[in-house]
């Protein structure tokens, strides 16, 4: 009987969706004429994944959406670790999708900068696409959408942007066992201090693995900062996109990378190791801790199982004091207060604007998304005994989602799954079938990061209403010189770091990181840039 009855509920549910949907696109007409459009995916390259381009739910966009408006929607596959360059080979070839979309704000204005990107009218947008616009409205995102008083972009909504719970740490509680440890180290000192221990104790031989740098979102300071943030600092420094060489909380943050390795607690080879093979490393046992996002099917932790069948994990908790030993303080990075960041091409015709805007419209709708992120009930997911719907995570068959869900197609409208409380999005989102369950500790995390955030350690980046001309012309050639510095900096004698860094931020500055944090500095000067939330903790 409370499975019929959850039926009937489920049922009711989507028919109560259905009229929302039909009013909302209800002066919708089909296209005289065919209208092609191409959307962006990411290909996370991930082995077990439909193939991005085409699908089971891709046709079922195609079908359910395409065909009724007579819109073909094809779909082009973006890597996921090289997107700059992906999207400068389309436009060279004169292929850039109908929509351009990404998480970072430097990228996509760097597309304006670049000519990639058309402007358009926010009216027009929103009468095209009501519900997706007056969301904007409501969450304060059309601040967002400007670049020098033209409108360039639209913003998707991300719940729960500066307590993001989506990625976590996961570490080897067996091994802090072992070591006498009767907790997960939260502050850099007390890491440390077991990171030795477990190599002293012959557990691992570099707890601390490490994999090669990046530089873009690499080498993340905010917890070295010092209190209360100075905001024109935070303005020409903050952002992560080009690090931050010759900032104080840079070095601070390089020093302790130059311990680690000089302690033979970081894999001397760390710079050889891609993020591949730091999965695999932690897989096979050979390091301490692995970050990755949560999901109902978490493939890379089931492996851990089956190669560990007597490990016992722990979710590291989130540091809520400052540490005494380094300096080192609770303030994080929060995400962006909107999710992906929209634009829209150059060459795109007005039908094929409309047609986009037609289809993140309908993916905005709650009964299509709903389909679109859960699948088919009974296959994908199933309803539990609150009438809540949990994701299948073993299946296998025809309607498999792709990443995450498919979250790498519905992020053009919404950045999270959303069903009941938070204590119950967060337990949807996790995997329960595997030997030991961490949603009561996602949970508590989750509750830690509020409190942390409610006394003012939460640190958004600035964001720039104008074109950043010096961050477009050079951030591709700072980030491949910082990749160049920071390893020797990480490689060097701890006695020769402090002279060694003085030299290199000299040399980065000459290579145009002058420019960049000028450039930033008259924008914030001039009233261009947003503004720190929290001017200084509690």
């Amino acid at each position: 009987m409370k499975k019929i009855l959850a039926l009937v509920l489920a049922a009711v549910l989507m028919l109560s969706l259905l009229p929302m949907a039909a009013a909302e696109t209800a002066g919708w007409e089909p296209f005289a004429e065919n209208v092609s459009i191409t959307i962006p995916v990411y290909d996370r390259g991930q082995a077990g994944v439909p193939n991005v381009e085409s699908n089971y739910w891709t046709k079922w966009i195609q079908e359910n959406f395409g065909d009724k408006y007579n819109v073909t929607v094809n779909y082009v596959a973006i890597p996921r670790s090289d997107v700059m360059t992906k999207y400068s080979m389309l436009a060279a070839a004169n292929e850039l999708p109908t929509v351009l979309m990404e998480y970072d704000y430097p990228k996509v204005t760097q597309w304006a900068a670049d000519g990639y990107l058309t402007t358009f009218s926010m009216d027009d947008f929103a009468a095209v696409a009501p519900t997706y616009y007056q969301r904007m409205v409501t969450n304060n995102q059309l601040t967002y959408t400007q670049i020098n008083g033209e409108t360039y972009f639209v913003a998707a909504y991300r719940p729960y942007y500066d307590t993001s719970y989506t990625f976590q740490t996961f570490v080897r509680k067996d091994w802090l066992d072992q070591i006498g440890y009767d907790h997960v180290p939260v502050t850099v000192s007390d890491y440390n201090a077991a990171m030795l221990k477990i190599k002293e104790a012959g557990i691992a031989e570099h707890p601390a693995g490490g994999s090669m740098v990046t530089g873009v979102g690499s080498d993340q300071n905010y917890a070295w900062r010092t209190w209360p943030l100075d905001e024109k600092e935070w303005a020409m420094y903050g952002d992560y996109n080009i690090p931050s060489l010759g900032w104080e909380p840079n070095k601070l943050f390089l020093k302790n990378e130059n311990y680690k390795y000089n302690a033979g607690i970081t894999d001397p080879e760390y710079y050889l190791t891609g993020t591949e093979d730091e999965k695999t490393n932690f897989i096979n046992g050979k390091t301490y801790s692995y970050a990755g996002y949560i999901s109902a099917n978490m493939d890379w932790l089931t492996a851990f199982y089956e190669a560990n069948p007597d490990a016992e994990l722990a979710i590291a908790p989130v540091s809520a004091e400052i540490d005494e030993a380094t300096g080192t303080n609770p303030g994080y990075r929060t995400d962006n207060p909107f999710g992906m960041m929209i634009g829209f091409s150059k060459d795109a015709t007005a039908d094929q604007l409309k047609a986009a805007w037609m289809y993140m419209e309908w993916l905005t709708q709650e009964g299509n998304l709903f389909n679109f992120q859960w699948g088919v009930e009974g296959e994908t997911y199933k309803y539990d005994e609150n009438n809540l719907p949990v994701s299948v995570s073993d299946y296998d068959g025809e309607y498999k989602l792709g990443f995450n869900n498919n979250k790498d197609y519905w992020c053009i409208t919404i950045e999270a799954r959303q069903a009941g409380t938070i204590e119950d999005v967060i337990s949807n989102n996790m995997p329960h079938d595997l030997k030991q369950d961490f949603t009561e500790d996602v949970i508590a995390w989750y509750n830690a990061k509020v409190a942390i955030r409610d006394n003012g350690w939460a640190i958004a980046n600035a964001l720039f209403s104008v074109s950043m001309e010096a961050e477009a012309e050079y951030q591709t050639v700072l980030v491949e010189k910082y990749k160049e510095l920071r390893d020797k900096l990480t490689m060097c004698a701890p006695e020769e770091f402090d002279a060694l860094y003085d030299q290199f931020a000299a040399e980065y500055m000459d290579a145009g990181y002058r420019e960049v944090t000028e450039e930033r500095a008259a924008a914030y000067e001039a009233g261009n840039s947003t503004h720190l939330l929290n001017k200084e903790h509690k």
